[in-house]
């Protein structure tokens, strides 16, 4: 198979069981609107995702999105809306019609797909720091405030909160973290997908001065060995600039892209 023979395959697989319902396994509630899922989660977040628009035309996606905005904007407790987009999706002036409700774009991601055992490899750490696998409220908590300061956000206990309710459904869902002397240095978590032979890997974090010394790489390589114990054999996400490169190396396909476009009230 060459290289667009697999780009198509994993696009295709990530189009069929990775939307919608793959997506929010944390959901207080999802509404349905038309193609849209309207997505209710903890701490007044809203998220809209969909498989795809069903061919819809501007004036249709125009109609889409000022149904969805109703819909939150009736709902008192929900103070911020992200809207995911796909770069491969047909939604003419999807884009312009967010500008003009009130939606701000964050730097596009890449989608990133490719087999587990290929990230599954042995990798080296430097001197003092380990990898484990963390579950007690401290240390999540410990987690959360670093991948805040890590990306430039207020650390707060929001992120903590849901990882922790989320835990609570005792769903497969994995957090694991790189420590050195007693300090979390880099951390990401692991999200089998039910029903699809996916695990994502997510909120990969390292902290500045550790970055470039192979923690990222070993910290993936460790979360993709425990998605193979657990049968999955595809990973995805959404990467950054900083770890697109690093998946790309272990053989990852970048097959798309995602931007999301957040509403505040």
């Amino acid at each position: 198979m060459n290289d667009s023979e697999t780009k198509a395959r994993f696009l295709t697989a990530y189009d069929e069981q990775l939307r919608t319902d793959a997506e929010t396994p944390s959901a207080i509630k999802v509404a349905r609107h038309g193609p849209l899922s309207l997505v209710t989660f903890m701490n007044g977040r809203g998220f809209v995702t969909y498989k795809d628009l069903g061919g819809a035309d501007m004036e249709t996606v125009r109609r889409l999105v000022a149904d969805a905005m109703a819909y939150y904007q009736d709902d008192p407790e929900i103070i911020r809306v992200e809207w995911k987009t796909r770069g491969h999706d047909h939604a003419p002036g999807l884009h312009e019609v967010l500008l003009e409700s009130g939606f701000t774009p964050d730097e596009p991601e890449s989608i990133m797909i490719g087999e587990a055992k290929a990230l599954s490899v042995d990798c080296s750490l430097p001197d003092g720091v380990t990898l484990r696998r963390v579950t007690d409220e401290s240390d999540v908590r410990r987690m959360s405030a670093m991948q805040d300061e890590v990306f430039g956000d207020p650390v707060s206990p929001e992120m903590a909160d849901a990882l922790l309710h989320r835990l609570s459904f005792n769903d497969g869902m994995e957090l694991w973290t790189a420590e050195a002397e007693g300090q979390i240095v880099s951390a990401g978590r692991l999200e089998p997908v039910q029903g699809t032979g996916f695990a994502g890997i997510w909120g990969g974090a390292t902290r500045k001065e550790w970055r470039g010394r192979g923690i990222y790489r070993a910290l993936t390589a460790r979360r993709a060995r425990s998605a193979l114990s657990r049968g999955k054999t595809l990973i995805n996400s959404d990467s950054t600039e900083y770890s697109r490169p690093i998946l790309e190396r272990s053989g990852l396909v970048n097959v798309s892209t995602t931007t999301p476009y957040r509403w505040r009230r």
